[in-house]
């Protein structure tokens, strides 16, 4: 962590919230002792922000932090959704800012700016004219972030993983409890095309009873890590110190959200066994050879390359997560549902199975898509694939989430989603340093999972926003 970043958060009083010490490869013996506390913790529900619809917005007026990877891409998808204002933009660097900004010339969007200070989004999350606060971040801002737009009276919804320790879980459960906000972490795998057709066939029973899923974020990061212009102050590097699955959510949400986690299941216990890093050390110590910027990264011991995790549900369901960023492998996030009548698996390539013989043919793949594909992708999906964001997902998922408030809806992804889908990053680390002894999942719903009702697959109520392509 940069001198900058720790003085930020000294500054803005974030320093005893969790995110800072997250630079160490292993936990300590206080850390895992904290993290096994915290996955034991219980919780008395003060308001169940499941299927809970705020008061409807006819606009959404929002302010964005974060321009730098991803927060630019958010800034074009939204500024194409009716009834949606955007009010104010921030970032640590000026730069990133105006560049925005400029991007916006043209459209109806004239936001304040905010910029170069510590407290630059503070400022802009304490004004009374907005509604929603979008966080693209670096991870250990996330939850504070999150944290101070709730307590402002703003909804939040923020980047993935939305916290990086079990505490900063608990704190927005609590948070977003007891202000009735919303906090939405923008698990953008959720609203992939064959994830929604998929997760609508299990809602009919194509697949029987789904007992097991598969998920994975397996990408090849290893240049773009240790790249000098990819991640501001070589954070992303900086979480490979940590050894578990730090990354969890792009494979394990659209599971989650097929096998009715948080809403008819719930997690049990996990377990989580690490490689040993044969890449990325090596790669360090290869760059310092020529440039001694490398020095430092060189002396570090990184993560195991591949992390494999496995949950066992309150049900007795299982789920396998595997986490990989540095290994020559095509990218895959391993999106596999099976159950009792059937199966399902994305990658490599999209295919349906109800039996030993092997996969259905395309003329019966194309006979599924025309019965399964859901409401808001004949609502918006040609759309969203021509406006773009990982292939349209990422406008579906901001195309959903400003309906949802514009008509007075339950979001598609609670509080409880993102606490425990980012959950399980802490619980790896501890299962790793543990000779991978299995460790309980906390339920953040406080019990609720066994009457909270599944995602809605449906538009009904919804479905009147318009886009301005």
């Amino acid at each position: 962590m940069s001198n900058k970043r720790r003085e930020f958060l000294k500054l803005s009083g974030l320093a005893g919230l969790g995110v800072v010490g997250t630079g160490f490869k292993g936990l300590s013996l206080e850390e895992q002792n904290k993290v096994l506390a915290q996955s034991k913790r219980s919780h008395t529900q003060r308001f169940n922000m499941s299927g809970y619809a705020a008061p409807k917005l006819d606009v959404v007026r929002i302010g964005i932090v974060g321009l730098g990877s991803r927060g630019p891409g958010a800034v074009n998808r939204l500024s194409k959704i009716e009834g949606v204002e955007i009010k104010a933009l921030c970032d640590l660097l000026p730069e990133m800012v105006n560049k925005v900004v400029k991007s916006l010339e043209g459209t109806s969007h004239t936001p304040d700016t905010y910029s170069g200070s510590s407290y630059a989004w503070k400022e802009m999350m304490d004004r009374d004219d907005l509604d929603l606060i979008y966080i693209a971040t670096p991870w250990e801002w996330h939850t504070p972030m999150a944290v101070y737009a709730m307590e402002a009276g703003k909804h939040s919804c923020c980047e993935v993983p939305i916290a990086v320790t079990l505490e900063e879980c608990w704190q927005l459960v609590e948070t977003s409890e007891r202000t009735k906000k919303h906090c939405m972490m923008m698990e953008n795998c959720c609203y992939d095309f064959f994830e929604l057709m998929t997760l609508n066939m299990a809602r009919d029973g194509f697949f029987g009873d789904v007992f097991h899923g598969e998920g994975a974020y397996i990408h090849d990061l290893l240049g773009l890590n240790f790249a000098k212009d990819g991640y501001q102050d070589m954070w992303r590097l900086k979480e490979n110190y940590r050894d578990g699955n730090i990354y969890p959510t792009h494979g394990l949400g659209p599971v989650c959200q097929a096998m009715d986690i948080n809403r008819g299941d719930q997690m049990d216990y996990l377990s989580a066994l690490s490689s040993n890093d044969f890449l990325m050390k090596a790669h360090a110590q290869e760059l310092a050879k020529t440039d001694d910027f490398y020095n430092s990264y060189a002396t570090k011991n990184f993560r195991g390359n591949m992390n494999t995790t496995i949950i066992k549900t309150k049900k007795g369901k299982s789920i396998m997560l595997q986490h990989d960023v540095s290994s020559p492998r095509p990218y895959s996030r391993l999106h596999l549902l099976s159950g009792t009548k059937g199966m399902a698996s994305k990658y490599p390539t999209p295919g349906i199975s109800t039996g030993h013989e092997g996969w259905l043919k395309a003329e019966e793949m194309k006979a599924l898509e025309e019965k399964y594909t859901p409401e808001i992708v004949k609502k918006v999906g040609e759309m969203a694939k021509k406006i773009g964001g990982h292939g349209g997902m990422d406008f579906m998922m901001d195309w959903r989430m400003i309906d949802c408030l514009r008509n007075g809806l339950p979001y598609d992804q609670d509080v409880y989603d993102g606490a425990l889908w980012s959950a399980i990053a802490p619980l790896s680390e501890w299962s790793v340093a543990n000779r991978s002894n299995s460790i309980d999942v906390p339920d953040f719903t406080s019990g609720a999972w066994k009457t909270n009702s599944p995602v809605d697959l449906t538009l009904n109520g919804g479905g009147t926003t318009g886009v301005n392509v």
